[in-house]
């Protein structure tokens, strides 16, 4: 399949009154269109350092970064700020939601500042909320909604401008087991419809949801494994019935 983003030798060096602290060591990944990865590893492993320069928060202290065939490693802010808006969605794991904004213009957030906020667009942004299970809470703000309808925001939110890649940082972090097991089943759904999905995790269980796994330490890959397809689905639909279990 084709690759997406592409990290050659990729640095990362911070530069703290106690002296330099190497957050990233020389880590060269390839993601490939349709790919499901999990980064995991200890505090301080680089995992999300690694997610912060992937979403074009940050930059390297030195080699590179493609997303597609762009060197995304030597634009300037202006270009950074660009890819961001137009090439990739986020999740966060406290959500990032505006208070005073309803479902359906929390997901419009990322158009706002692009200036593209019209009818066509607010229609666009009702039927990601219909998608994410939300279109009986369209008018709803945050405070009136659970954790895990926050977070399905969240997820509405980042696809509001078709992203080439989603980067979700601890997205089950602060929600319960089932509602980790219903928004993990709604990114799977994304991923199998086509969307590229990098995500920082420290569950296990979450990670067997992923496609492949890459494990780091102090900087470094420490390993890069595909999860067997059979065992990857068990667990999914294991996680399924447990979900039916629970409702019923």
């Amino acid at each position: 399949m084709a690759k997406i983003a592409r990290v050659i030798n990729l640095s990362k060096t911070y530069e703290l009154e106690g002296g330099s602290v190497h957050a990233l060591r020389g880590v060269s990944l390839d993601f490939e269109q349709g790919d499901f990865v999990a980064l995991m590893g200890p505090s301080g492993s680089g995992k999300s350092t690694l997610l912060n320069l992937l979403g074009c928060l940050d930059r390297p202290s030195s080699g590179h970064y493609y997303l597609g065939t762009e060197d995304v490693s030597l634009m300037d802010d202006d270009q950074l700020s660009d890819v961001r808006s137009k090439y990739l969605g986020f999740i966060f794991q406290s959500y990032n939601l505006i208070a005073q904004y309803t479902v359906v213009e929390n997901i419009q957030v990322p158009l706002l500042y692009q200036g593209r906020v019209n009818e066509q667009t607010r229609q666009r942004c009702i039927r990601l909320a219909e998608m994410v299970g939300l279109g009986d809470r369209l008018d709803h703000r945050p405070a009136q909604l659970s954790g895990g309808q926050q977070q399905r925001v969240a997820i509405a939110r980042s696809l509001v401008n078709d992203p080439h890649v989603i980067l979700a940082d601890e997205a089950t972090g602060n929600l319960d087991t089932r509602t980790s097991v219903e928004i993990m089943d709604l990114l799977l759904g994304l991923n199998q419809m086509g969307k590229t999905i990098i995500m920082v995790t420290h569950e296990n269980d979450i990670a067997e949801w992923a496609g492949r796994v890459v494990r780091m330490r102090d900087g470094r890959v420490e390993s890069d494994v595909r999860n067997d397809t059979g065992a990857r689905m068990k667990h999914v639909q294991a996680a399924r019935q447990v979900l039916v279990a629970a409702v019923a």
